[in-house]
């Protein structure tokens, strides 16, 4: 079979598993369960799919020439990270960068060697294990030690209320309307015609998923909200 595999096929096939088992854990009960986004949701997981062989054949380079390439590689993908499409909010993309860091470090801890002393070096399975429990606490710790706001994005009839002298009358009356508790507003496009203003409001609870922020409109209705 090594004729067709690597010696250390099988190892990277171990750490594969890992990485897969904890970011999907990650994507699925850490931000899933906040945040119902079927979109990151896939976009997460084939990432981390796509990072960790993407690193893996990298590093079957010379080391200080993978080393160059993995870096190159990763500054290449985070440029066209956004699709060309609006802005990725701050927690998706902080849990993508989580996905993309665990999926580099089990790819790159493959990566065995001889030091000076002519013993053979590399990352213990366990050091994999800890490292994502780590990981994994800290965001479990910083989910329910944080309330995290979810946004909406609203079209507004009422736009006497938009008045800065009228905001108390504002939030209770989206309060009313929403049943939701809301603890911020903010006002984009106002349309005298139409009596309609675009507000982007933020509340206690779940996200209802990708449905909160689309709305039929141009951008440059709430581009600024």
């Amino acid at each position: 079979m090594e004729e067709f595999f690597s010696a250390d096929f099988g190892d990277t096939l171990v750490r594969l598993a890992l990485c897969m088992l904890v970011n999907w854990g990650i994507v699925h009960f850490l931000y899933f369960k906040k945040n119902a986004r079927r979109d990151f949701y896939f976009t997460f997981v084939i990432i981390s799919v796509a990072i960790f062989f993407l690193v893996y054949l990298m590093m079957g380079m010379d080391r200080g020439k993978a080393t160059m390439g993995v870096g190159l590689g990763l500054f290449g993908i985070f440029s066209i990270m956004r699709y060309r499409t609006d802005s990725m909010p701050v927690r998706e993309m902080t849990y993508l960068f989580v996905v993309v860091c665990l999926s580099v470090v089990h790819a790159m801890a493959d990566f065995t060697g001889v030091n000076a002393a002519g013993n053979m070096i590399g990352t213990p399975l366990m050091e994999l294990v800890v490292i994502d429990a780590v990981v994994v606490a800290c965001i479990v710790a910083a989910e329910r030690m944080l309330k995290m706001e979810t946004t909406k994005l609203v079209q507004y009839d009422r736009i006497e209320l938009i008045k800065p002298e009228r905001r108390e009358e504002l939030i209770a009356d989206l309060e009313s309307r929403l049943g939701v508790k809301v603890t911020g507003v903010k006002v984009g496009a106002v349309d005298f015609l139409r009596d309609m203003a675009v507000l982007r409001i933020s509340y206690e609870g779940e996200s209802g998923g990708e449905a909160d922020n689309m709305l039929k409109l141009k951008k440059s209705d709430y581009a600024n909200v």
